[in-house]
């Protein structure tokens, strides 16, 4: 075998056998013959570099039999994929797609912990995000996989989740300084207001349409969970819908007059909090949060936030009481400790002045 191989050719060791592939970046990776100066090898080279039938060889290599491509596959035919709901199903096809193109080759009974760990997950390590839900698509697979009798055990367990940073609300300076860069009738002031205002996540918010909306409030139903939400109409709400031009169906629109797509509203929320000079971590989802926390402070109940946001357990909802209540308890025992201070220093002067009083008789 040459010491120096065509460019975008790489080798994969696979237990003591090395493997040639065709690779560009992060593409889709195409299995090539063993011996890089036969014909075979030439021909197959020569149709990769040119894209001729690459996804065609892609998911003959991928979905061979035993292999990971094979059992994505097959989970996308069981009635557990194929009654998710469109959004789940469309999030999940994304990710089973990434998966397969960068491991589908790979044998599922040859899954062991540390080949997932380092083979897998680490190439995501500065992705956390996307690490943590490749893990979670794994084990659904490996789920699969032992229900089909591929797999005896999960070479997944003891892998400990990637820990990803928990998205937060926004504080009130960060509100304010939005407000001051976007004034009312502009998209992205409007886009805030309902995101502030109903909670609605970006892939709820964009579709979102003039007929929603009353002067009682904005009723819509849950993409990720389905599950339909009646929030009631706030002043804040109400004074930027009522700036906002009413020339289409839906109520954010593009430049061209065109609904957002969904990473087209991201992109379009991301940019806007950027020009607000506001910090990385200042996401658009905490928009939702800091409605949440909202409600909170004003003593607004576990059930009633779990209403207003469309929760489907309880315990999403407790999550923002129980900061609340963390917050005024450390208030309240801030007050308390104040009120003994002062009650203490009182009776210390009180008693100097006693002493002082004493002594002075004394001396008489």
């Amino acid at each position: 075998m040459p010491k120096k191989l065509p460019p975008h050719v790489e080798k994969n060791p696979v237990k003591g056998h090395v493997y040639l592939s065709f690779r560009i970046g992060k593409g889709p990776r195409i299995r090539l013959p063993d011996d890089p100066s036969s014909p075979e090898f030439a021909k197959a080279y020569a149709a990769a570099m040119g894209g001729d039938g690459v996804e065609s060889r892609v998911r003959l290599e991928t979905d061979r039999a035993g292999t990971l491509g094979a059992l994505i596959a097959d989970y996308k035919k069981n009635g557990s994929f194929r009654t998710l709901r469109a959004t789940t199903k469309k999030g999940y096809t994304t990710r089973l797609e990434a998966i397969r193109i960068d491991h589908g080759h790979r044998s599922v009974t040859g899954l062991t912990r540390d080949r997932i760990n380092t083979t897998i997950l680490q190439p995501l390590a500065d992705r956390p995000g996307a690490a943590l839900d490749t893990l979670k698509k794994l084990r659904i697979l490996i789920g699969h996989a032992i229900v089909k009798g591929w797999l005896k055990s999960d070479p997944s367990a003891g892998i400990k989740r990637p820990k990803t940073k928990e998205i937060r609300s926004w504080t009130d300076a960060e509100l304010a300084a939005f407000e001051a860069r976007w004034h009312l009738g502009t998209n992205q002031r409007t886009a805030y207001a309902l995101m502030l205002h109903v909670g609605t996540a970006r892939v709820d918010v964009h579709g979102i349409t003039w007929a929603q909306i009353d002067s009682s409030g904005v009723a819509y139903t849950r993409s990720k969970t389905g599950v339909a939400v009646d929030v009631g109409m706030q002043d804040g709400l109400r004074i930027a819908l009522e700036a906002a031009p009413r020339k289409h169906l839906t109520i954010i629109n593009t430049e061209l007059g065109r609904p957002f797509t969904v990473n087209g509203f991201s992109g379009f929320m991301r940019d806007a909090i950027t020009a607000a000079g506001l910090p990385l971590d200042c996401k658009p989802h905490g928009l939702r949060k800091t409605l949440g926390r909202l409600a909170a402070d004003a003593d607004v109940s576990a059930h009633d936030i779990m209403a207003l946001l469309g929760h489907t357990t309880l315990k999403e909802a407790e999550n923002y009481t129980r900061d609340a209540d963390r917050r005024k308890g450390g208030r309240r025992a801030t007050g308390k400790l104040n009120d003994q201070n002062e009650n203490r220093s009182s009776q210390t002067i009180l008693e100097s002045l006693g002493k002082l009083e004493n002594k002075k008789g004394k001396s008489e």
